[in-house]
């Protein structure tokens, strides 16, 4: 009397479709724009931080320097993830493909 083993994991064996709905191609150029705008933003934030970093260093405004310098860190952040965000999406898809 042996008891049969369950496969625990099924594999349902769906793949991403590239052609499955209709509007796609639309829907990539709404995300296109949505990463374009936060790019400008994020450029419009870049020199708005420095001002403030420029500025309180020369008018010995120890908290506006800090508040600058980080505003150019969380900016120059934002764009590196805003420029890769293609690049980690595929990275992290394929990563998930290999899991079995």
């Amino acid at each position: 009397m042996f008891v049969k083993v369950v496969q625990l994991a099924y594999d349902p064996g769906i793949q991403p479709n590239a052609g499955g709905l209709p509007g796609l191609a639309v829907l990539k150029q709404v995300i296109g724009s949505i990463n374009l705008f936060g790019i400008i933003a994020v450029v419009g934030s870049l020199a708005v931080s420095a001002g403030v970093w420029a500025w309180g260093h020369h008018s010995g405004g120890h908290q506006a320097e800090a508040n600058g310098k980080k505003g150019v860190l969380v900016s120059a952040g934002a764009a590196l993830l805003l420029g890769a965000a293609n690049g980690v999406v595929a990275f992290f898809s394929t990563l998930g493909t290999q899991v079995h």
